[in-house]
């Protein structure tokens, strides 16, 4: 099952700099996701003034559980980066997936 993941950053004066402090925790889970195959992508929420604001991510997983597993260990959860958490099961055309997982 493929689940969207969007994470809101919190809106208080810190936010910003929580996020900067968490960022390279991030992205190096994020690069090991992908090399396991669990995360597709992820891309930054910006505002109208191209400020992150927040996250989405496509995984792989096999239930919501593996999902849960995941984000209670994401450095952003940890660190208090992003306040609003809702994940979403979606279905991913074969024109986006990479060819090795084509249906």
């Amino acid at each position: 099952m493929f689940f969207l993941i969007t994470g809101r950053d919190g809106k208080d004066d810190n936010a910003l700099e929580r996020r900067q402090e968490s960022r390279p925790a991030h992205l190096d889970c994020c690069e090991k996701l992908k090399k396991e195959g669990f995360m597709l992508f992820g891309a930054a929420l910006l505002d109208d003034q191209g400020r992150m604001v927040g996250s989405v991510i496509v995984v792989q997983a096999e239930n919501r559980e593996a999902v849960d597993h995941y984000l209670a260990k994401e450095p952003y959860v940890l660190g208090k980066v992003w306040v609003d958490i809702e994940v979403q099961p979606i279905a991913v055309g074969n024109l986006f997936l990479p060819e090795a997982m084509r249906v």
